[in-house]
């Protein structure tokens, strides 16, 4: 797509809902059918694949999603509507009321922000991405709220705004995703700059983001939407209230602490607790042990053990049915004597590769059990448990 398209698009409602109706079967059967109501090839084309990526995009907007225009690449960069919102509504309770947006994308942060009632200036360099940003702002009738600009975000007057909300391209044009924060775009000099000429900074970034690069005073937040952690969030100034905080969505549990506590040592218990994506990359899993009795059979592995059962919504709970040394021998007799076949494999702290295991053990049975490949006190261990 390109911006002539997206501008004959948003005037024509009728071939993007006869492309709606038409979208999830078979595309050159749909395009032929859209052709043969004299919509012009290219705009065809165009119109499916919004179409397309429209269904798609539920995922993350809902229900808005059909209203809305994408880029592929700018849909798997979005930030989930749950996730904006939430961000939005804490800027808003903090008193902000003008926001600048600086690499807006399609501008999923940004209508989170005019939903909540702050004033937005958007910006992206690329023309078309920009465009898109502005055509969502008014198709979901927030344009009077949000300005959208192409522009480079450094030259961005951002002293002007209440507050900065930055997220830097980490993806490059045949490169994929950078993760070298020196070839963000903008670069990480001027993203990491911004709290010193606007307090109140938040910036998006990768879940995998060195913990290092946090600014001084800066809270780090890692959230996960059902489980699947998507993004990490610096909050500077007077944003931030905690050192470290693991956001749970949509359900928006908060675990917070310092992120430098040594969670207790001891053995393996009854109860064995995989903690959610977002405590583990928050550095919280020690605080996580602390709330449930529990302890770690390993100080650098992130599993935590207890004696009694406790219901929390920060880990996945199985029940230990049999601690073995590991030993693709042992393992493969302690599987077959409980009649498994079917297998959950879990790892962390092993380097087995779960396929290659899951065919060297040759199980046969017809009951359902889980393994975890981990250590405890430095040794490799395997771990019958319940299936989860």
């Amino acid at each position: 797509m390109d911006l002539e398209l997206l501008a004959e698009l948003r005037n024509d409602h009728e071939v993007l809902a006869a492309a709606a109706d038409l979208a999830g079967g078979d595309a050159l059967t749909a395009g032929t059918a859209l052709r043969a109501r004299g919509v012009e090839p290219g705009l065809a084309a165009a119109a499916l694949t919004q179409a397309t990526l429209r269904r798609s995009a539920r995922a993350k907007f809902g229900a808005a999603a059909d209203r809305m225009f994408f880029t592929r690449p700018g849909l798997e960069q979005a930030t989930r509507a749950v996730v904006a919102e939430r961000r939005a509504a804490r800027l808003a309770a903090a008193g902000v009321r003008t926001v600048a947006d600086l690499g807006c994308g399609l501008g999923a942060d940004a209508l989170a922000f005019a939903r909540a009632g702050l004033r937005v200036h958007a910006v992206d360099a690329d023309p078309l991405t920009a465009a898109t940003a502005a055509a969502n702002a008014d198709a979901l009738g927030l344009a009077d709220r949000i300005e959208v600009t192409c522009a480079d975000a450094t030259t961005v007057e951002v002293e002007r705004f209440d507050a900065v909300f930055a997220d830097p391209a980490r993806r490059k044009a045949g490169r994929g995703r950078v993760f070298d924060p020196a070839s963000f775009s903008p670069p990480w000099d001027f993203v990491a700059g911004l709290a010193a000429r606007v307090p109140r900074t938040v910036l998006k970034l990768a879940p995998g983001i060195d913990h290092a690069l946090l600014p001084a005073g800066a809270e780090g937040e890692w959230v996960s939407v059902g489980g699947d952690l998507v993004e990490a969030a610096f909050w500077c100034g007077p944003l931030a209230a905690v050192p470290r905080r693991a956001t749970l969505l949509p359900g928006g549990q908060e675990l917070t602490g310092t992120g430098e506590r040594d969670g207790p040592v001891g053995p393996v218990g009854r109860w064995l607790y995989d903690p959610d994506p977002a405590v583990v990359r928050s550095h919280l899993v020690a605080e996580f042990a602390s709330a449930v009795g529990g302890r770690l059979a390993d100080p650098e592995i992130a599993y935590v053990y207890a004696d009694d059962a406790v219901d929390t919504p920060y880990a996945r709970r199985l029940e230990v049915l049999d601690v073995l040394p590991f030993s693709l021998k042992r393992l493969r007799a302690a599987l077959r004597e409980r009649g498994v076949g079917r297998l959950e494999i879990r790892k962390r702290g092993s380097a087995l590769e779960p396929d290659r295991l899951r065919r060297d053990l040759k199980l046969a049975g017809t009951s359902a059990a889980g393994i975890v490949l981990t250590r405890v006190a430095g040794a490799p261990t395997a771990l019958v448990t319940t299936h989860s």
